[in-house]
């Protein structure tokens, strides 16, 4: 099959528009000719700000006029004339964006409200041992196969630039922030381990500026050789920073996946969560960390949760000093 042009949508939050990067590769792999666009939710644009091949970015904001903004970008996708569209998103409005397309090629998941109308239908199933990653693939497996490609994303070299300054020593990130407080390690556990780190290695806490605070906080425990980085840095700068680190600590949230798109060492922290569910690091070296304990509450849920529903948080307050410190004691031996 010959395909000279190809949207792919994700217009949901960072860290699945981060994974959905896996179908960019794969496409432009297959189809190195091909002009691949990509429709994403604004405020994710910056990631692919100097991007080598992508063809164009197309922003759709949902907060501000957004029935207007729907209108509009359904004229500008069909103008586009795209030989296919790959649909990574499952709601409605990606489903409007996709059977409005005119393209001959609409692949999508069946759960889509519009998915009577694709051309390509795709369980979306969610099943220990499958990633998210893998579920994408199915979208376009007819034409490339079965085997995903990595996520990956492309700081620039002005990127690399900014945090550069910060790669004097060897260093570790921690990212301990979450949209969700039951996805978060409990600060004072951050803490303990932070004072239990050696006192020349560097470490940079690093997330959005919603963090900051929780990151000054952990500073205080641990002055020496640390910096707080949170709201300082975008996401591609973020990335270069993560790159180079000998280690990346993350709960289920974004940096997770910035790490997993820079093939960087990452350990994964999961409380309420699960691997199960798809969404755990793809990096070569990577470690995931949780409770050792059998709770019949876990996992609570796909997403995360403002609170613990129980009240007592024991998949968070669980988790031992020492199986923070094992992946990188594991990266010294």
């Amino acid at each position: 099959m010959e395909l000279k042009s190809v949207l792919v949508i994700q217009t949901a939050f960072i860290g699945d528009v981060i994974l959905a990067t896996a179908v960019l590769e794969k496409l432009h792999q297959v189809y190195p000719q091909a002009k691949i666009d990509l429709l994403l939710r604004k405020g994710n644009e910056s990631l692919f700000e100097g991007h080598p091949w992508l063809n164009k970015v197309i922003i759709w904001d949902k907060k501000k006029s957004k029935l207007f903004n729907l209108v509009k970008i359904c004229n500008q996708v069909r103008a586009n004339r795209y030989d296919a569209v790959i649909n990574l998103h499952r709601h409605t409005s990606s489903g409007l964006f996709t059977v409005t397309s005119g393209a001959k090629i609409k692949s999508g998941f069946a759960v889509n409200p519009f998915s009577l109308f694709f051309s390509h239908r795709y369980p979306h199933v969610i099943q220990q041992g499958t990633h998210e990653t893998d579920r994408n693939q199915l979208l376009i497996s007819s034409w490339t196969g079965t085997t995903p490609a990595m996520p990956r994303l492309y700081p620039t070299g002005q990127d690399d630039e900014t945090v550069q300054k910060y790669k004097h020593s060897p260093y570790i990130c921690l990212a301990p922030g979450s949209v969700w407080a039951s996805k978060q390690l409990p600060l004072a556990q951050w803490g303990t381990w932070l004072s239990s780190l050696p006192k020349d290695l560097y470490v940079y806490l690093i997330g959005a500026t919603t963090d900051q605070l929780a990151c000054e906080q952990l500073l205080g425990i641990r002055p020496l050789n640390a910096v707080n980085l949170a709201g300082k840095l975008s996401l591609l700068q973020s990335a270069s920073l993560i790159r180079d680190a000998l280690l990346t600590y993350a709960n289920d949230s974004a940096p997770l996946h910035l790490a997993s798109a820079m093939n960087a060492p990452v350990a994964a922290v999961f409380c309420s969560t699960s691997t199960d569910f798809g969404f755990g690091p793809l990096s070569t070296k990577k470690f995931v960390i949780e409770s050792h304990e059998k709770l019949p509450c876990r996992p609570c849920g796909l997403a995360g949760k403002p609170e613990c529903p129980l009240g007592h948080f024991k998949c968070g307050t669980t988790i031992q000093n020492e199986q923070l410190l094992h992946p990188l004691n594991s990266l010294n031996h």
